[in-house]
């Protein structure tokens, strides 16, 4: 693994500009998602068959999110509390029981009935045959970032799966995006109050150079300043840590922003160095990066896939 004091993605726009504060997702984020992870099969062979299942999963929930409208219909101004007092209008701590996700888990797996291999169809019938109270534990688990009991954790990402169906959904339909949130919650996302995944390097004119968290759960993303930690805020020992292959290049746009001061990581994609770089596909793909930093055992992971389960 490959240490450097600082990123090799680029410096930070020298031009003045003002890059929004929040971006709410579009319709087309699982599509993207499900393209990028079908070109990851054939750039990290030895997670092909998992980058491949995931594909198919991200296509399940495009069609999932194209199919169904809002079934749950919020008065046009439900959000404007939240808007105008800076809280998450979208809380999934207060609406995790009035959507319908488990109509989003069933469309998905339809989806996947007709692709799934050997090794996915047992996991497909147990999710069926689960009893409700499980199904919403598992669901309750994956929305606070819990892993599941270890005969049940292979269910969970297809769950929350599910779950990002929803939110995003509702992100979309948003009448406009909230503010920001300050000081200790700047790393969860304005819109659902989810902790980000990773963060990412953009390259689109607007904002090229600008470091944007991403939600796991809405896809929202948010502005971050960068050279400084996403975990705790501090800057002055950060370590930028990534994988290269036998050429000693990064075999993905991805590093590990590594801080000295909390000891945690979170992933930095960089779509200034490949503008195909989706935030959930890549941090699947590196998955060997977090293996590496594991097994150091200096930092911890921040942010977590809800796609991808560790464990505890």
């Amino acid at each position: 693994m490959r240490q450097k004091g600082s990123h090799d993605f680029g410096s930070a726009p020298s031009v003045i500009m003002e890059p929004p504060e929040v971006v709410l997702p579009d319709g087309e984020v699982f599509a993207r998602r499900a393209a990028r992870l079908r070109d990851l099969v054939i750039r990290v062979p030895a997670l092909d068959e998992y980058l491949s299942f995931m594909a198919r999963v991200a296509q399940a929930q495009h069609l999932a999110l194209s199919e169904r409208k809002l079934a749950w219909q919020p008065p046009a101004d439900a959000f404007d509390a939240a808007l105008e007092h800076g809280l998450p209008p979208l809380g999934h701590t207060a609406l995790r029981r009035d959507l319908d996700w488990r109509t989003d888990l069933q469309t998905i797996l339809e989806s996947l009935d007709l692709h799934a291999g050997q090794r996915q169809r047992p996991l497909l019938q147990q999710l069926r045959q689960l009893p409700e109270s499980t199904l919403e534990a598992l669901a309750e688990r994956a929305l606070d970032g819990r892993a599941a009991e270890p005969a049940l954790r292979g269910l969970q990402p297809l769950v929350a799966a599910a779950l990002q169906v929803s939110w995003v959904r509702l992100a979309v339909n948003l009448p406009r995006p909230p503010a920001r949130l300050a000081g200790e919650a700047r790393t969860l996302c304005p819109c659902c109050g989810a902790e980000a995944v990773v963060s990412v390097v953009h390259n689109e004119q607007h904002r090229s150079g600008v470091r944007y968290l991403h939600c796991g759960l809405c896809s929202s993303q948010w502005h971050l300043e960068r050279l400084r930690c996403s975990l705790c805020g501090e800057g002055a020992k950060l370590r930028y840590l990534a994988l290269d292959d036998e050429h000693g290049k990064p075999y993905l746009p991805v590093q590990a922003e590594a801080c000295g001061d909390c000891h945690g990581y979170r992933k930095l994609i960089a779509r200034d160095q490949d503008g195909h770089a989706e935030p959930l596909a890549d941090d699947l793909a590196s998955l060997a990066l977090d293996l590496a930093l594991g097994e150091g055992g200096e930092y911890a992971r921040g942010g977590l896939n809800p796609l991808l389960v560790l464990g505890d």
